[in-house]
């Protein structure tokens, strides 16, 4: 897959995407190493302070004993089981476990709270949680099984379940512009798709001496696809080490003590280091996705971390899909990259139909990273295609043969690295006593791309305050999505309808965030 030395075209043109009949992820990425190279390095886990080295034979037998466990509390095929669980070998084995027994893991984020997690749960049906102490507390108000570390038993051998490339495996939710977040059913065909991008836009990982790691976390797909996964099917070692927030001397010390040659920085994270004029050196690969990176942010990484940053595209629904790759062809400042090999990509109007000036980013029908389905929502499933084309919700173009991104089309707020729904917080702020109505927008921001905004209408004769709210959020939903500024108006922008019209929202906030650029520049 992939061979090292063909011309970009080239490989565009070798890549098919032919799938084996049968098809397990907990085999690519687990079982056929153990089986071959027993004591290969799988993972490097630095979680608990200490380096640990976990080998293919290690993590199958940790893998072994999580399967029985489930075995043990009536998981079937097809049943959904949940992962709360950082970085760390238990993470890996919940998920290579589940799916060996043909049931549907389901990534659940640490940083959730009560509405966030009974959301996903209720959507899912999850009724089992693989999890540590910590996640178990935040598990306490729901009716759902609990597995920690603690109830393994002795490793057994466990079967494994014969699957298919198109039978379900993954289910990850991702935020949305409307109701709550929806769950991207994906199968077991997802990491045939995520590697040849993977591959590429770390300059054809699997070379002797490659170390991968990220900071994002192993429950969203940038985590678990773009890096745990991939790694563990190439063979590379993957790092999994538990930063509860971003810290530069944090990311250096496990640079450092794992060696780590290949990271995957989300643009965030890139703004930090270089806030800092941090210095890496000894990385041969520099992975980046989430929102294009500038031209200074480039040449930046070249002097800081002695390589070029290769940019990469997708999103939960349909990932890896183009790349840059500084080994096949220049990077362009302000562009993606070129449709990874495998995928075609086009840009399309309304309609369904290519053009060759702006218009929606599309994806062919039939990607092996692309959805099955959003679980038990067939109108967003439909509205998800035109024709034979999948749209990605965000606005491109294509000039000589790179695609370069012109922006969202619809109103999900990028926040360092996060993809943020604004209606999840709206409901959320609607449910305290005392807002009325509120306008959730994303604000521009130059560390975090942007920050939640929220526009809150109180009722009468109520005093808040902008913490009462930013508590309100923290408490039900996730550190990360709490507005950062809240603005108390006496009326919102409103439809005939009652729609909150959230396009003047968002230039309103615009405006605020120049003003503030302006006050910056003034103050010595």
């Amino acid at each position: 897959m992939l061979p090292r030395g063909l011309s970009y075209d080239a490989l565009r043109a070798a890549v098919r995407n032919e799938l084996p009949e049968r098809l397990n992820m907990a085999a690519q990425v687990c079982d056929d190493w153990a089986a071959k190279f027993p004591d290969k390095l799988a993972i490097i886990d630095l979680s608990d302070g200490e380096r640990v080295d976990v080998t293919y034979a290690d993590l199958q037998r940790l893998s072994w004993q999580v399967q029985a466990v489930l075995v043990a509390r009536g998981v079937q095929s097809g049943d959904r089981v949940g992962v709360l669980l950082g970085q760390s070998p238990l993470c890996a084995a919940a998920h290579i476990a589940t799916w060996r027994l043909g049931a549907i893991s389901v990534p659940l984020f640490k940083l959730f709270r009560r509405d966030a997690l009974a959301s996903r749960l209720d959507n899912s049906g999850t009724q089992v949680v693989v999890t540590d102490e910590e996640g178990a507390a935040l598990l306490s108000p729901f009716d759902v099984a609990v597995i920690q570390q603690t109830d393994l038993s002795e490793p057994v051998p466990q079967p494994m379940l014969e699957t298919g490339p198109q039978d379900p495996a993954v289910l990850i939710y991702t935020s949305g512009t409307t109701g709550k977040p929806k769950g991207a059913l994906h199968a077991h065909k997802m990491l045939n798709g995520h590697l040849p991008g993977v591959k590429i836009s770390h300059d054809f990982l699997g070379l002797e001496g490659d170390v991968l790691w990220t900071p994002a976390d192993w429950a969203w797909i940038g985590g678990l696809f773009d890096v745990l996964m991939p790694g563990l099917a190439l063979g590379v070692p993957v790092v999994a080490a538990r930063m509860a927030k971003f810290s530069v001397e944090e990311c250096l010390r496990i640079i450092a003590q794992a060696h780590v040659k290949n990271i995957f920085f989300p643009p965030t994270a890139l703004r930090f280091l270089k806030a800092e004029n941090a210095q890496i050196a000894g990385l041969r690969t520099v992975a980046s996705g989430g929102e294009p990176l500038g031209a200074e942010m480039l040449a930046w990484g070249q002097q800081a971390l002695g390589v070029t940053i290769n940019e990469f595209y997708g999103q939960t629904e349909c990932n890896m899909v183009a790349s840059s790759c500084s080994v096949l062809f220049p990077p362009q400042p302000g562009a993606i990259g070129k449709p990874v090999p495998g995928f075609d990509i086009a840009v399309i109007d309304e309609d369904g139909h290519e053009v060759d000036g702006e218009g929606d980013i599309a994806i062919r029908r039939g990607a092996p990273s692309m959805l099955l389905e959003y679980w038990n929502n067939p109108a967003e499933t439909a509205a998800k295609f035109r024709g034979d084309w999948m749209v990605m919700g965000d606005r491109g173009v294509f000039q000589d043969g790179y695609l370069r991104f012109v922006g969202r089309d619809d109103d999900v707020i990028s926040s360092a690295g996060y993809r943020i729904g604004p209606a999840e917080i709206e409901d959320c702020l609607l449910t305290h006593p005392g807002v009325a109505t509120v306008g959730v927008v994303g604000k521009p921001d130059p560390l975090r791309t942007e920050i939640v905004k929220a526009y809150v209408v109180v009722k009468q004769d109520v005093n808040l305050c902008e913490r009462d709210l930013q508590t309100w959020v923290k408490d039900r939903l996730a550190n990360y999505s709490y507005p950062r500024e809240i603005s108390f108006l006496d009326e919102l922008p409103m439809t005939v309808t009652g729609k909150v019209i959230r396009k003047e929202l968002k230039a309103r906030a615009a405006a605020e965030a120049q003003a503030d650029t302006l006050k910056r520049q003034e103050t010595p």
